[in-house]
């Protein structure tokens, strides 16, 4: 914009200048040449006013004229630009009429001449200003109609020389291309691979190193995305463990940095869907249960927490190391959005399907507003899915004999919410004349268990 802007100044001043050379020549130098245009009559009645006007000046010197060349033919039509007595105007005004209107008529064709002559320079200056100039822009720059081009506001303004007046001589047009993309942070070096690549075990190898070595931010965030994709393909989920590249993984995260934890989270997800991967990961899986309770709540890094505790707790192996953990998933269970709530429900159902995990389940302290899920309001899948926890924990209390040992739990543990205060039992029922046909059949289910 800035350099169009430029070229649009010039333009305007090379016309401005040339209109006003072009008057003054036609009011002064040119005089002669003017007075060829009038005939006789019209000269001979304009020299008359011309020099009534002046007496007038003279008698009445508070009267303002216009310019000392009204006597030319042509001031008489820029006289009226000048500040005028009433009388001064009416005698104009009357020798115009004698003379039949032919002054006004000449001054008005002499104008148009003018205003045609003003618009030729103007075309030819612009192109002038636009074509020959350095400032022009760039015909490779995209210009969808924003300002600034194809450029955000802020990152031209991060440039430093994008924007902004141009100081001393001007500098020759750019023939390199605008970048396509800009980055979210600063790239030191350009990564060797794109993230979607599917590469073999010796790239792997590459990014693997590059993961260590890197203190880069940005760096470390491609290479955990491109091993996250890779690791989506179970040669690769091999490869990499085979390669040593889940405990280079799981170092990243200790970052700081969310987002590196995040991207790390997810590449150790993909990872753990096979068991021998597991094995590796369970010595991180305290951490990342500690890491997912205390960030902030419903953050992408606790969502990429959750479902790696998800895909851990599948099976029964490494569900004991998540016990103590209990009564924070069902606080989060309470008061994380939407998607937080269902991720919870996902996990606790893992641990609802092992008998084993029974007494820990039912001795985790909840908050009593949790008896607010088993609202007809709340989400078809929210329903079902803490349905199927009312369903699995009743079915483990009959199984494993907890029914009998009530004094072993408190009132604010899950086992009296479900089981002794009657309350829940209530709420399934009320379910039972819900409108989606998925979720009534689900209900009957759960009272028939009952």
């Amino acid at each position: 914009m800035g350099r169009t802007r430029d070229a649009g100044c010039v333009a305007a001043g090379v016309v401005i200048g040339a209109g006003a050379c072009y008057c003054v020549y036609r009011l002064t130098w040119g005089r002669d040449e003017s007075e060829k245009i009038w005939d006789d009559k019209e000269s001979s009645d304009g020299a008359e006013t011309g020099v009534e006007t002046e007496k007038r000046a003279q008698a009445k010197p508070g009267v303002v004229v216009t310019a000392r060349v009204e006597a030319d033919s042509m001031a008489k039509a820029e006289v009226c630009l000048g500040v005028k007595s009433g009388p001064d105007v009416k005698v104009e005004t009357h020798s115009g009429a004698q003379s039949g209107g032919g002054l006004e008529a000449k001054a008005k064709a002499l104008f148009s001449t003018l205003k045609e002559q003003a618009s030729a320079k103007m075309g030819r200056a612009g192109r002038v200003g636009l074509g020959s100039g350095t400032r022009t822009l760039a015909p490779s720059l995209p210009c969808p109609g924003g300002r600034g081009g194809g450029c955000h506001p802020t990152r031209a303004r991060a440039g430093g020389k994008a924007s902004g007046k141009p100081k001393g001589k001007p500098k020759s047009k750019s023939t390199k291309p605008p970048a396509a993309a800009w980055p979210a942070r600063r790239v030191k070096f350009n990564f060797p691979y794109k993230i979607d690549d599917i590469l073999g075990a010796t790239d792997l190898q590459k990014v693997l190193n590059i993961l260590e070595r890197s203190n880069d931010p940005f760096i470390q965030e491609v290479a955990l995305v491109t091993l996250g994709n890779n690791a989506a393909y179970t040669f690769n989920q091999n490869a990499i463990r085979e390669l040593g590249g889940v405990p280079i993984i799981a170092k990243m995260i200790k970052t700081k940095d969310p987002i590196i934890r995040e991207k790390a989270y997810n590449a150790l997800n993909n990872l753990s869907v096979i068991a021998e991967n597991q094995g590796k990961i369970k010595t991180y899986i305290s951490q990342v249960c500690d890491d997912t309770v205390i960030c902030r709540l419903d953050s992408a890094v606790q969502m990429a927490g959750l479902r790696l505790l998800t895909n851990m707790t599948v099976t029964n192996h490494y569900q004991h190391l998540l016990s103590y953990s209990f009564p924070d998933f069902f606080a989060l269970l309470f008061l994380g959005n939407h998607f937080t709530k269902i991720q919870i429900m996902k996990l606790i159902i893992n641990f609802t399907e092992n008998p084993a995990m029974t007494r820990e389940l039912l001795g985790s302290k909840v908050p009593s507003e949790l008896i607010s899920l088993f609202n007809k309001e709340r989400d078809r899948e929210i329903l079902l899915n803490i349905l199927t926890i009312f369903e699995n924990i009743n079915d483990n209390i009959k199984s494993e004999g907890f029914a009998s040992s009530r004094k072993e739990f408190s009132r604010s543990s899950l086992f009296f919410l479900f089981k002794e205060s009657g309350v829940c039992v209530k709420k399934i029922k009320a379910l039972a004349n819900h409108s989606d046909l998925v979720v009534k059949v689900k209900v009957l289910k759960v009272l028939t268990k009952l």
